[in-house]
């Protein structure tokens, strides 16, 4: 397959060829010659190009505010609200859940929307129907009826992507769609939904030059989604974070529960089939695909979740104990889901993980940590906007290290991540210009019984993957 996922540059060689193109953007001047005979690759390359891509660009390419959105949801005539949401965001674990509920839901027999970000190979990967991702052919529809519109607006590529995936879920008469934020939540692009329920999986520090510096102000635009009316679930909180929560739902008259306060998951280990097996207080033993320690956490809100939801059938889809254990079990065949600790290849062991931020890597540091230091080979790359320092702090000492850089403009050069290694006291690694060659450098140091984990960024995996398909 081949990968859409780097940002692919403007035309170089599209230049004007009378005086009235002179006047056209290069955006409209490449479609005026594309448009009647759209190839998918030519639209995704509209998207990347008309629109700054916030996993290449970062902060520059983030557009705060819902006047677009609104306007863009007003020209499709709010094709939201012609199906149920339920709305998810978070610092992390949003996407497991997300996926989760939408593998429950499909096993329930609902026609089910998933909308999630950022996507790994294959920019269709955003917006699936029941695990099968929009096809090509609308998405080139999409751009070709609708660029001069986008002329006028001037959208985000998030902004555009989430009309796109409202609209492709109402023409296919989905049942209900799981959207998960992009970033944040008071003013992301998808906060124009109304949803039967809105979770908020946890609060750390990621993102803080748009979201705030401390817990309490990411908290703040995390609590932007909750809605009248609407039972909002938070699954983990501080104290800091908590008295934002209660707030904000008291402020709005949103029924507002904590998952820690009544916990669905009463214990949850891996059992001898390699999977994670879930002791819960209403639903008895659900094994889940999904096997790292904070799935556990996962469990925990998304089980705290569904049992908020009004009387209905959402509500009695999502909590038969039948197609919960059949969406636990099957979550990755069922909604496509990769990157959460995921075996890519055994002898030498291969895992991989799109953790990519102090508060996820608590959770990846006890499972590196489980393998003897001297068998552990770490390919590393990260964003250079994340916090370095608080990652490396929590790796294993011992390991061998490979650093490493994804193929985004965002990505930490690799020579400066092993300084930045060097100095918490993470000595001996190596840096190699690409996770391909990172990879090629483990493979050929690792035995058969050693265990290769690659990770840091979402972008180094996304790399990664995209070799190996």
């Amino acid at each position: 397959m081949t990968s859409d996922k780097r940002q692919v540059t403007s035309d170089k060689q599209a230049t004007p060829t009378n005086k009235r193109d002179c006047n056209l953007s290069p955006v409209t001047r490449h479609l005026s010659r594309v448009t009647k005979a759209m190839s998918y690759e030519e639209a995704i390359q509209y998207l990347y190009t008309a629109a700054p891509l916030f996993q290449q660009q970062g902060a520059a390419a983030y557009k705060p505010g819902l006047q677009t959105t609104k306007a863009l949801d007003a020209h499709f005539g709010h094709p939201h609200r012609r199906y149920a949401t339920l709305h998810v965001a978070g610092t992390n674990g949003k996407g497991s859940v997300c996926h989760t509920l939408a593998a429950t839901l499909q096993s329930a027999g609902l026609k089910t929307g998933l909308y999630t970000s950022p996507h790994l190979t294959d920019f269709r990967e955003r917006i699936r129907i029941n695990g099968q991702m929009i096809p090509r052919q609308r998405v080139v529809r999409f751009i070709k009826e609708e660029h001069a519109l986008f002329e006028t607006l001037h959208p985000s590529f998030f902004e555009i992507t989430t009309a796109l995936a409202f609209l492709y879920f109402a023409e296919e008469n989905v049942d209900v769609a799981v959207i998960e934020t992009g970033l944040g939540g008071r003013i992301d692009c998808t906060n124009i939904i109304r949803p039967e329920v809105s979770i908020v999986t946890n609060i750390s520090l990621d993102h803080t030059d748009l979201l705030g510096k401390t817990l309490s102000a990411i908290a703040t635009e995390k609590a932007g989604i909750f809605k009248a009316g609407v039972p909002a679930v938070v699954g983990e909180a501080t104290e800091e974070t908590r008295a934002v929560f209660e707030a904000k739902a008291k402020n709005v008259g949103a029924p507002l529960c904590f998952a820690e306060d009544e916990p669905e998951v009463l214990a949850s280990s891996l059992n001898a089939r390699g999977k994670r097996l879930y002791e819960t207080r209403h639903f008895g033993q659900i094994e889940g695909e999904l096997t790292a320690p904070c799935q556990e956490k996962n469990a925990n809100t998304l089980l705290c979740a569904i049992r908020q939801l009004p009387e209905g059938p959402l509500r009695t889809a999502l909590c038969s104990v039948e197609h919960l254990r059949r969406g636990f079990a099957h979550v990755c065949d069922l909604t496509g889901l990769q990157g959460r600790w995921q075996t890519l290849q055994e002898r030498p062991r291969i895992v991989c993980d799109t953790g990519h931020n102090a508060g996820g890597w608590q959770y990846l540091a006890q499972q590196l940590n489980e393998v003897p230091a001297h068998r552990l080979h770490i390919i590393l790359g990260m964003a250079a906007d994340k916090d370095v320092r608080a990652v490396l702090s929590q790796l294993p000492k011992g390991a061998h290290y490979y650093w490493t850089q994804a193929s985004v403009r965002r990505a930490m050069l690799a020579d400066k991540l092993a300084a930045h290694a060097e100095s918490t006291g993470l000595r001996g690694g190596t840096p190699y210009p690409t996770p391909a060659e990172a990879l090629q450098a483990a493979r050929a140091q690792a035995a058969e019984d050693d265990t290769i984990f690659i990770g840091g960024s979402t972008f180094v995996v996304a790399d990664i993957l995209g070799t190996m398909q």
